[in-house]
């Protein structure tokens, strides 16, 4: 009798057209997929023997695909999710398809991790950054974040002399300045065994804003000027999308030695649009910046990318580098993603990436980038015009909270009706001690027929609370 895998093998063309048909289903069927389902997913127990390929594909359309909630389509607003461009998905589909551990840039039969080299270039160019910095493909904002700031961690370090990567941390020979950091750079501090309790926060402009004040920064500067300083800024926080002010903080750099970071997950696209690019005015001086592909590029998960200043690669490597694996060979004499990376597994993660970028080039992520911020304006008109409803914040960009007008605090039970009706997905925020409602913008798909939509359902719900 054959074994499952070799019947697999046999029949693994017509698998694949099986696979293709339901892919292109789901697709094409985005529009309409449910964006918060409520089917619950029965358990089985595993089979000795196996199933087979076309029998679990069958299975996981029966009892799998209808709890698949539709997150990468144009309606769903929670978090920041985007979707998947056509070209994306292809990139994707090949990077498994090929499966390389993308590693040395020189070793012989694998170009993967120079066409990773040449997207991180090609994503300077589209950011309009400098070519002082270098930059590697990690799983998202969270281990970006983390690669740039395990690097200003060995940075404070080398300072004093010190190599934390060898020695271990001493929080108190530095200090982290932040005013609204995003849950994943206090997540990486609590990783890099800094302490996420050991931020100073530093004053934000005013009660209405997440953006810092300048001015309380610089005292902050030189009250912690003993010690080495790493300052977290960023260029779009997560709620509303507000700038640190780049131009100032690059001023403040030429006077005070300090790290300089930027989270800029998904803030970082307004730098294509000549009339938002002024919001990171100066973030070409930062030390690092991290930056989210599966957000505004709309590359599948998990995708983002890193660019960290060529000056620090040697710091860089110190934390990173494999040092005790002889068969990795010699760091210093051949460069290998491996040593700059927190991963050794590296997948081939830059190949979407380059896709979707040769095949719409900037001019195209300038179309999206635009539509999902006159999307979000258009939003930010319906709250404002409705009786019921205010905003909590200006909308600066893509990102809209708002909540209840009268009684705020009851906007979760409104979010809750809307969700749970699965034609649109929101997610709760609190803005200034209020409880709202958060709309992230960041799909290609998204148009006026499903703000359409999200306007019919969220006066439904007003209806139902009978507000």
């Amino acid at each position: 009798m054959k074994r499952v895998l070799e019947i697999d093998k046999e029949e693994f063309s017509e698998i694949l057209e099986k696979t293709f048909s339901e892919i292109v289903h789901f697709f094409n069927s985005l529009d309409e997929i449910s964006t918060q389902p409520n089917v619950k997913l029965e358990h089985q127990k595993l089979s000795y023997e196996g199933w087979g390929s076309k029998k679990v594909l069958e299975y996981f359309q029966q009892a799998v695909k209808p709890i698949i909630s539709g997150s990468s389509g144009p309606k769903y607003w929670g978090f920041v999710t985007g979707g998947a461009t056509p070209a994306a998905l292809i990139g994707d589909f090949l990077a498994t398809i090929y499966d390389q551990n993308t590693q040395r840039i020189n070793q012989g039969g694998d170009i993967s991790a120079l066409l990773e080299v040449e997207t991180v270039k090609m994503l300077l160019d589209f950011f309009s950054l400098p070519d002082s910095f270098e930059g590697g493909f990690v799983t998202g904002a969270t281990m970006s974040n983390f690669t740039c700031l395990a690097t200003a961690r060995q940075w404070a370090g080398h300072q004093i002399n010190k190599n934390y990567a060898l020695e271990g941390v001493s929080t108190d020979d530095f200090v982290i300045l932040s005013a609204e950091p995003h849950s994943s750079v206090v997540k990486c501090l609590s990783m890099l065994g800094i302490g996420s309790n050991n931020i100073v926060s530093v004053r934000k402009k005013d009660e209405t804003r997440e953006a810092v004040d300048v001015e309380d920064l610089e005292q902050k500067l030189e009250l912690y000027k003993a010690k080495q300083i790493i300052i977290s800024t960023s260029g779009g926080t997560v709620n509303t999308v507000d700038f640190d002010d780049m131009k100032s903080i690059s001023r403040l750099k030429e006077k005070y030695n300090f790290w300089w970071h930027i989270d800029a997950a998904f803030g970082g696209f307004a730098n294509i649009l000549d009339e938002y690019k002024h919001l990171l005015d100066g973030w070409e001086n930062a030390d690092s910046i991290a930056v989210d592909c599966h957000k505004w590029m709309n590359v599948p998960y998990e995708n983002a990318v890193y660019f960290i200043r060529k000056e620090h690669s040697g710091l860089q490597m110190q934390v990173f580098q494999n040092s005790n694996a002889a068969y990795l060979g010699n760091p210093e004499d051949n460069f290998s993603y491996g040593n700059f990376t927190p991963e050794n597994s590296r997948r081939f993660r830059a190949l979407p990436t380059w896709f979707t970028l040769k095949a719409y080039g900037k001019e195209g992520y300038q179309n999206i980038v635009r539509n999902n911020i006159q999307n979000a304006q258009k939003f930010s008109v319906f709250v404002e015009n409705h009786p019921a409803l205010q905003l909590l914040s200006e909308t600066r960009l893509n990102c809209v909270c708002f909540s209840l007008k009268e009684n705020p605090e009851k906007s979760s039970k409104l979010l809750d009706i809307i969700n749970e009706n699965e034609k649109i997905f929101m997610t709760p925020t609190k803005l200034n001690n209020k409880a709202g409602i958060r709309a992230a913008f960041v799909n290609w798909r998204t148009s006026d027929k499903d703000l359409d939509v999200a306007f019919t359902e969220i006066q439904f719900a007003l209806d139902k609370m009978d507000i």
